[in-house]
C-alpha cells in the first residue's frame, strides 16, 4: 500500500479550493493550508456583498474549510460571529466531507458611516460579541458548541485565542482575502475574490512539551507566563508568522509552494488534498417540512397573492407554494 503522504513535488499542485494536509516532522507540526477561488467568488458574487463584508465572510469562510475538513466523522461544522457592531452576523457551514455555504448580515446605515469614517477594521465592523465553533454529529448526539469573546484586532487572532482557551493546543491561525482585478478569455475587465489560510498546530508526542505561557490574568501568570515555550514550536510559529497576506492570496504561488518556502529546511511532507464546494443543503421539501410547522394564521399572515415564498438565506434560491399546497401539507 502506498504511503498517503507524499514529499513535494511528487504529485500535481492542488490549485484553487483544495484543503492540503501537511506535516513538518522535525518541528512536531501538522497542519492544513488553502487557496480558494471559484468556490469562495460563487458564494460572495450571489450576495454581493460591499468589500469590507465581503472580506470578513471570506476570511470566515477560510476557517471553516480549514476546520471542517479534518472532521473524522459526517455531522457539520459552523463557524459564526455575533456582534453589536455594523456586520452583525456572519456563518458558514461546513457539511462533511465537502460542501461549503455561508452568508452576512449588516446594516447599511451602520456600514456606510464606518466606510466613510474609515473604521472598516474587523473589530470594529465586528464590534464586541462573540466567536462561536459548533460542530453537529447528527441524530442522537448533543451539538458542541466552543465560544471566545470577539476582542482581538483580527478574526486569526481571536481563533488563536480559542484554540488557546479550549482546545490547550499550541496553535497559529492565518487567514487572508483579497479582490482580483484582470479580463477574462475576451478581454473584458473582471473582478474575482480570492481568498487563502494555514493552520499549524504544535502537537509533539510529549504532551508537557505542549505548555504554553499562561494567559494575562489567568492562573499562574507572572508577568508575562510561568512556562517557557517549546523552541521547535517557537521556531514554527515565527516561521508562520513570515507570511505576508498577498502570499495566502496570490494564485501563482500555490498553496504547496508556499508550504516549501516556509518548511523545506525542515522537511515539510503534503498529503492527498481535499476539494470543497459551493453546494446549499436548502431544498423544496425540506423549506415545505418548515411550513408544515405554521399554523392557519401564520400561514395566511405569510402569503401574498395566494402563495408563500421562502429565500434561502445562504444561497439565495426561492421556493414558492401556493397556500392550498402549504395548508394541505400543515392539515
Amino acid at each position: 500500500m502506498a504511503d498517503p503522504a507524499a514529499a513535494l513535488g511528487e504529485f500535481n499542485f492542488a490549485g484553487d479550493d483544495h484543503v492540503v494536509p501537511f506535516q513538518v516532522e522535525g518541528l512536531d507540526v501538522r497542519g492544513r493550508a488553502v487557496q480558494l477561488g471559484p468556490m469562495l467568488d460563487a458564494i460572495l458574487e450571489r450576495h454581493r456583498y460591499p468589500a469590507p463584508v465581503a472580506r470578513l465572510l471570506a476570511e470566515v469562510v477560510v476557517l471553516t474549510v480549514l476546520l471542517g475538513t479534518s472532521l473524522k466523522f459526517d455531522g457539520k461544522f459552523t463557524v459564526q460571529t455575533k456582534g453589536d457592531g455594523p456586520v452583525d452576523l456572519l456563518v458558514c457551514d461546513f457539511s462533511t466531507p465537502e460542501n461549503v455555504r455561508a452568508y452576512a448580515r449588516f446594516d447599511q446605515g451602520l456600514l456606510d458611516k464606518a466606510i466613510a469614517t474609515g473604521q472598516i477594521e474587523p473589530e470594529q465592523l465586528l464590534g464586541k460579541g462573540m466567536l462561536a465553533f459548533t460542530i453537529d454529529q447528527g441524530k442522537f448526539t448533543q451539538p458542541y458548541q466552543g465560544i471566545v469573546a470577539l476582542d482581538g484586532a483580527t478574526l486569526e487572532e481571536i481563533a488563536g485565542t480559542y484554540f488557546r482557551q479550549s482546545e490547550q493546543i499550541p496553535t497559529r491561525v492565518r487567514l487572508a482575502a483579497a479582490e482580483l482585478f484582470d479580463r477574462d478569455e475576451a478581454g473584458k475587465p473582471r473582478h474575482r475574490w480570492r481568498a487563502g489560510g494555514l493552520v499549524a498546530q504544535f502537537l509533539p508526542e510529549a504532551p508537557e512539551r505542549m505548555r504554553q505561557p499562561d494567559l494575562h490574568g489567568g492562573d499562574g501568570d507572572t508577568a508575562g507566563g510561568s512556562h517557557k515555550e517549546d523552541d521547535a514550536w517557537m521556531e514554527a510559529r515565527s516561521l508562520v508568522d513570515t507570511i505576508d497576506a498577498d502570499e495566502l492570496t496570490d494564485p501563482q504561488v500555490g498553496t504547496e509552494r508556499l508550504l516549501y518556502r516556509l518548511f523545506h529546511e525542515r522537511g515539510v511532507r503534503v498529503y492527498e488534498p481535499r476539494e470543497v464546494f459551493d453546494r446549499c443543503s436548502c431544498s423544496r421539501e425540506k423549506i415545505k417540512g418548515v411550513l408544515k410547522g405554521f399554523s392557519a394564521e401564520e400561514i395566511d399572515a405569510s402569503q401574498e397573492d395566494g402563495a408563500i415564498s421562502v429565500t434561502c438565506e445562504f444561497c439565495s434560491t426561492t421556493y414558492r407554494f401556493e397556500v392550498e399546497e402549504v395548508a394541505l401539507a400543515a392539515e
